[in-house]
């Protein structure tokens, strides 16, 4: 089966840390672009990391630029989010997605409708 499995969600204190896992199965991500996005209840799906090989420079916005990184490990067929100095505000659940189309890393944070692959979500919650 073709699919891709977050994992590594959970509680965390303000300026806690949390690192998550997209793994894929079924395909090779080697050969994807990969966006990292979040959705809170009442809100709009945000795109907070992605790349591709297109120019192979990961794209943050300002939401989370400096707290946030994206990273692959081929090896194991895995992409990571490390999440540092967390805030309230990014409650959420958070997915990934895969693209078999290689343009600017950008694109695939910015409104990008043609994603292949999504995985199911993981709920990161950060909480006094």
């Amino acid at each position: 089966q073709l699919q891709l499995v977050e994992s590594g969600g959970g509680l965390v204190q303000p300026g806690g840390s949390l690192r998550l896992s997209c793994a894929a199965s079924g395909f090779t991500l080697d050969y994807h672009a990969i966006g990292w996005f979040r959705q809170a209840p009442g809100k709009e799906r945000e795109g907070v990391s992605c790349i591709s090989s297109s120019d192979g420079r990961p794209y943050y916005p300002d939401s989370v630029k400096g707290r946030f990184t994206i990273s692959r490990d081929n090896a194991k067929n895995t992409v990571y989010l490390q999440m540092n100095s967390l805030k309230p505000e990014d409650t959420a659940v958070y997915y990934c997605a895969a693209a078999r189309i290689q343009l600017p890393s950008y694109v695939y944070c910015s409104g990008y409708a043609g994603y292949d692959y999504w995985g199911q979500g993981t709920q990161v919650t950060v909480s006094s």
